[in-house]
């Protein structure tokens, strides 16, 4: 039998490998899209007229990470939070950017627990992060760009 054959898995990426890969998409989507290194700390709005403005806060900037929201600009009436909201931080030396989660208002703990399985945490990383994927793309599709990026009027 062929060593292709006898290793499959040598075949398929793992699923960190996976998901190491995904987080690099999404940093370079979001460097595309949004451009957020080149921005001051500040709350930033994209609006294309669909009637669904995105609003980008950069929280904190510092020498290797930035931390980032992404959110629509309405309210979820439950929780009179923007939503969908994604909190995200972006490593610029590693060149990869990651939802640390996507709940308005929630820590990863409050989500799972305080003490999910290893495979659990997995599991909801690779789905915010699959989440996030498919948004910026969507976000790109519509238009949205550092172009369409202006600082946010305030109240």
């Amino acid at each position: 039998m062929s060593v292709v054959l006898d290793r499959r898995t040598a075949l398929l990426p793992g699923r960190f490998e996976f998901l190491m890969g995904l987080y690099a998409e999404n940093y370079h989507r979001l460097t595309r899209l949004f451009a957020p290194q080149k921005l001051a700390v500040g709350d930033y709005v994209s609006d294309v007229d669909d009637g669904l403005p995105v609003h980008m806060v950069v929280q904190e900037c510092h020498p290797y990470t930035l931390e980032l929201e992404l959110t629509y600009g309405f309210v979820d009436t439950q929780t009179g939070l923007r939503a969908p909201s994604a909190q995200l931080r972006m490593y610029t030396d590693a060149h990869v950017a990651e939802a640390l989660h996507c709940h308005p208002g929630r820590h990863l703990w409050q989500v799972l627990g305080p003490f999910p399985p290893a495979h659990t945490v997995f599991q909801h990383r690779l789905q915010m992060n699959g989440f996030l994927a498919r948004w910026l793309e969507y976000l790109g599709e519509q238009g949205h760009s550092s172009g369409t990026l202006e600082p946010a009027l305030k109240k």
